[in-house]
């Protein structure tokens, strides 16, 4: 394995362990569910906009696997959809650069 999938794969793990971690530690201190994070997104300030601009390269990141996908038929890296609807796209990107870089066959 290369060194630079070696860094995607690092960063995909790295990008669902720790932001999962401090959820859950917001979960067990202060918040009754995940919902509970839904009404931060109409607030406004520095939490709506991180939010909003977390939802944005989601979506952006969601449409660009698909298209690839369809295009190069690796449909292994259809898992990084999953990864990054529930770690987020800190999970998503680097684990859909990490699929997509494998050598070809």
């Amino acid at each position: 394995m290369s060194p630079l999938r070696l860094v995607w794969l690092g960063l995909a793990l790295w990008g669902a362990v720790h932001p999962a971690g401090l959820a859950l530690a917001w979960l067990a201190g202060d918040g009754p569910g995940p919902l509970a994070l839904a009404p931060l997104l109409g607030t406004g300030g520095v939490a709506a906009g991180l939010a909003w601009d977390a939802v944005t390269a989601a979506a952006a990141l969601i449409l660009w696997i698909a298209v690839e996908v369809a295009v190069r038929r690796n449909w292994t890296a259809l898992l990084a959809i999953p990864a990054t609807l529930g770690l987020g796209p800190g999970c998503g990107l680097p684990l859909y650069l990490f699929l997509r870089s494998a050598p070809l066959r």
